[in-house]
């Protein structure tokens, strides 16, 4: 399977092909949720934009902003990677603290993001499928 860069239009592709290989055995989100993220030091310097959202019943990630998200979220380009790809709650909570990871907007709402599937097996299965297909 072919890497790609972090937050690339191919990328997001690889990582919807990842999202549904896997559809069958994931939990329904436990709420609505839209958070829009803004990742900054991208690999060439620049700004991502980026959203998340569970409104569909599954978790959708995709490249550019919902109009009215609970919270928008900016963090550089290294810990979004270690967020969604890596899946490390130490370093999500230690960049929390120092200042990395910045929440405009409702906080509860992103943290019921922060639940992944209870099934740890499946939750390191999709974690390798995702640093799979990411440079």
């Amino acid at each position: 399977m072919p890497s790609h860069p972090f937050l690339s239009d191919e990328w997001i592709e690889a990582a919807r092909a990842v999202r549904e290989s896997f559809a069958d055995r994931l939990p329904v989100p436990v709420a609505d949720v839209q958070v829009n993220l803004v990742v900054t030091d991208g690999p060439d310097g620049s700004v991502i934009e980026a959203h998340l959202d569970t409104c569909s019943g599954s978790l959708d990630v995709d490249l550019g902003h919902v109009d009215a998200p609970d919270a928008t979220v900016t963090v550089d380009h290294e810990t979004a990677r270690l967020l969604l790809v890596a899946r490390d709650p130490a370093a999500a909570m230690q960049a929390f603290m120092s200042g990395k990871i910045q929440v405009e907007g409702d906080v509860v709402r992103v943290m019921a993001l922060q639940a992944g599937p209870a099934d740890l097996e499946l939750g390191e299965e999709i974690a390798a499928a995702l640093e799979a297909i990411t440079d």
